[in-house]
C-alpha cells in the first residue's frame, strides 16, 4: 500500500514547519525527500514514524513495523558493533549474519570494539546495518551518508541498493548525486 499524505500541517508554537504538504510515497520503492535545511524533512520523517504529532491533514498507509537511521546514530556506546545490531533482532538470527553484513559495509577489523571507540563514519555504518537487519516493512534513512568519505559512501550505497530492493525506503538527503546513484522517486519540500 502506498503512503498517502494529504494537506499535512505541523507547527511548533508560532512557527509553521510543514504547511499543507501532500505527497504519495510508493510502496516497495525508494523515495528521496529533498529540500533546503529547515523545510521540515526530519519533522516529516518523525511524523511518519509516529514520534511527533501533526496539527492537521491526513496520513494513510504507513506500515506498522518500521526501522530507522536517525541523524544521530543512537547506538549503545559501550556495546560493540555486533551487540548494537543484535539489540533489534530476533534471537534466532545467528551472529554470522550480523558479521557478514558488517563486513560487507567495511567494518571487518572493528567488530568487537565498543562503538564509542569507532569513528563517526564507522558508527554510521553500524546504525545502517542495524536498520537494514531489523524486521520492518518500511525503512527510514535520515541523511544516511553523513560523515562518510567518498569511497566508503560508494560502498554503503552499493550495500543499500542490494538490501533495499522491493522495500519501501524513505531517504532524506540534500545531495542529488545520492538520488542518481540509488535511483528512486523524489519528493521536494520547500520552505
Amino acid at each position: 500500500m502506498d503512503i498517502v499524505i494529504s494537506e499535512l500541517t505541523k507547527k511548533f508554537a508560532d512557527n509553521t514547519v510543514i504547511d499543507r504538504f501532500s505527497a504519495v510515497i510508493k510502496e516497495n520503492q525508494r523515495t528521496f525527500i529533498m529540500g533546503p535545511s529547515g523545510c521540515g524533512k526530519t519533522t516529516l520523517i518523525n511524523i511518519l514514524l509516529g514520534l511527533v504529532p501533526f496539527d492537521s491533514g491526513v496520513i494513510k498507509g504507513v506500515p506498522e513495523r518500521k526501522s530507522v537511521v536517525f541523524q544521530e546514530d543512537r547506538l549503545c556506546e559501550s556495546f560493540n558493533s555486533i551487540s548494537n545490531v543484535r539489540l533489534v533482532l530476533n534471537r534466532k538470527v545467528d551472529d554470522s549474519v550480523i558479521i557478514s553484513h558488517l563486513e560487507q559495509i567495511g567494518l571487518k577489523d572493528d567488530l568487537y570494539k565498543p562503538v564509542i571507540e569507532l569513528s563517526g563514519g564507522m558508527r554510521r555504518r553500524v546504525a545502517i546495518v542495524r536498520a537494514i537487519l531489523a524486521e520492518s516493512e518500511i525503512l527510514f534513512l535520515d541523511e544516511p551518508f553523513k560523515g562518510l568519505d567518498t569511497e566508503t559512501k560508494k560502498n554503503v550505497m552499493s550495500y543499500l541498493l542490494e538490501n533495499t530492493r522491493n522495500k519501501t525506503t524513505i531517504i532524506v538527503t540534500h545531495d542529488i548525486e545520492d538520488v542518481n546513484a540509488l535511483s528512486g522517486n523524489v519528493i521536494a519540500m520547500d520552505m
